[in-house]
């Protein structure tokens, strides 16, 4: 394998993010042999039968010893404990990195438990779907996807370099942020979509006015709108905890605007809603283009 960067890669939390990054390497031939780690032995079978993972084990100890890079795959709030667990394990100029959607937390908490010679670099591949396990991964989940990574000044440039290779080869454009910067543009564009499909769907799922779930009407339109109110809800909360004060300051910003959009409704203000739509309508389709 002449294109391989890591000879050994552990994997813990084969789910929909690890083993997808497992696959994209193994399909580039950037990688010799891939060990999952996780707590559900089915889910580990099933991986090991799709050919995600190359061996299994629930032990991260034993997972994690001769890997040349460990990527975690946990929610957010388990980083830390996963993360000690590992890297007291791991071998002088191994790297462990992270997918999790929050990044300051995750670097203030994994940061002081790193032991002499192994490196962390914080990261976050801007991929996903609403679905879960070994079985939703695949191979090219991160193509033509942004993954960003964010270096603090405790980082190994050497470490920095070899991850960011490592997601270029798995069809990523890698980009370099700032942990608060990363925050604060996630809590924007992905985490405040996801409270408020959360809250579309409670609050429709709630009415109550007839006998029946209204909820079977609903049509693409509203499916489309709230697919990702089906992602993990674990994931979420921890994401919702880990990354609070940006969230809450989106949250409020969006709280605004629909304040404003209500009382537009409220007194009738043609001109008002046109403009308010109109203006919506000109910031999505720049999106698209």
């Amino acid at each position: 394998m002449n294109n391989c960067l890591v000879p050994r890669l552990a994997v813990i939390g084969v789910g929909l993010i690890g083993g997808s990054l497992a696959l994209a390497l193994k399909a580039a031939g950037a990688v010799r042999e891939v060990v999952g780690i996780g707590r559900g032995r089915v889910n580990l079978d099933k991986a090991l039968e799709l050919g995600v993972i190359d061996r299994a084990t629930q032990d991260i100890a034993a997972g994690v010893r001769d890997a040349d890079l460990v990527f975690l795959a946990t929610p957010v709030l388990s980083l830390t404990d996963v993360a000690a667990s590992a890297a007291a394990h791991m071998k002088p100029g191994a790297i462990l990195t992270d997918g999790g959607s929050v990044k300051a937390w995750v670097a203030r908490a994994i940061e002081p438990l790193l032991p002499e010679g192994v490196h962390f670099v914080a990261g976050h591949p801007i991929a996903g779907t609403e679905k879960s396990g070994a079985e939703a991964a695949f191979a090219t989940l991160f193509q033509g996807r942004r993954c960003i990574l964010t270096p603090t000044a405790h980082t190994d440039v050497g470490a920095l370099d070899l991850v960011r290779r490592v997601w270029e080869v798995a069809g990523s454009e890698v980009v370099l942020m700032d942990v608060e910067k990363h925050d604060r543009i996630l809590a924007a564009i992905s985490h405040l979509p996801h409270m408020v499909a959360y809250s579309l769907v409670n609050a429709v799922g709630s009415y109550d006015r007839y006998e029946e779930n209204i909820l079977e009407y609903s049509a693409g339109g509203f499916r489309d709108f709230t697919r990702i109110a089906s992602s993990d809800p674990t994931m979420w909360r921890d994401i919702a905890l880990t990354n609070r004060d940006a969230l809450l300051e989106m949250m409020e910003r969006c709280e605004a605007f629909f304040s404003e959009l209500k009382e537009d409704v409220r007194r009738g203000e043609t001109d008002k809603l046109y403009e308010f739509f109109l203006r919506s309508k000109e910031l999505r389709d720049a999106i698209v283009k």
